[in-house]
């Protein structure tokens, strides 16, 4: 059964929801412009474009992508993006701590839950990439036979992987914005703040590997018969 059913959603509702969230990210894009904020701008920009591609995989490609997963991944591109926005202090401290004397704070900056939400939310994503993509390999490719035992480290690996990459990615932007003078786009607090980072990749690496994998049986199939289509045609 798919998530849409589970949650009783329909078709138009599901097509509803990802507008609102996209009308919300054009809506943070708006506002980063009208700040001269690089760094909302161009995280906004990022979500938007992730954001496309629940669509266009279950037009282009005939994945299917029901409500769940589509707001799984809208989701977390969306409070990503939030999180960048500065908003008045007296905002910021109703759901956390604006940092002393600043007028304007950001959610990132109000305290370590929302970069941890985030973070989680965002690595849950990676992990339901990854696991698909194993999935559809192992069960379509008959050259490829990954053990079911081994799919739950092998999605924690990925996740790490994933994790470590995107912190040196992070750091990069980071120093280059600096270079550029374009202000902040990617923030590191230092290695605590990393080391935390990864303990919630993790945390939503091991969310996924224990119940999320029952919902993307559906994906995995239809990524596996692209596969198997591609391995008869050549």
């Amino acid at each position: 059964m798919r998530l849409r059913d589970r949650v009783g959603l329909s078709e138009a509702a599901q097509h509803r929801l990802t507008w609102l969230t996209e009308v919300g990210l054009v809506a943070i894009l708006g506002v980063g412009l009208y700040l001269g904020h690089t760094g909302v701008v161009v995280n906004a920009g990022i979500a938007l474009l992730v954001a496309q591609l629940p669509p266009i995989l279950e037009r282009d490609y005939n994945i299917p992508m029901d409500v769940g997963l589509t707001l799984w991944i809208t989701g977390a591109v969306f409070l990503h993006a939030v999180g960048t926005v500065p908003l008045p202090a007296e905002v910021v401290d109703l759901v956390g701590t604006a940092p002393a004397g600043e007028r304007y704070a950001t959610l990132y900056r109000s305290g370590d839950w929302w970069d941890h939400l985030t973070h989680a939310l965002s690595a849950s994503v990676v992990a339901a990439v990854g696991y698909a993509t194993a999935r559809a390999l192992d069960e379509h490719v008959d050259s490829v036979h990954l053990p079911a035992e081994f799919m739950f480290v092998y999605i924690l690996m990925f996740v790490l992987a994933f994790g470590v990459f995107w912190e040196v990615v992070e750091f990069v932007i980071g120093e280059v914005a600096v270079l550029f003078g374009m202000g902040s786009v990617l923030t590191q607090y230092g290695l605590g703040d990393t080391m935390k980072d990864l303990m919630f990749n993790t945390l939503g690496g091991v969310i996924v590997a224990l119940w999320g994998t029952a919902y993307l049986t559906a994906v995995a199939d239809a990524i596996g018969r692209r596969f198997a289509g591609r391995s008869e045609s050549g």
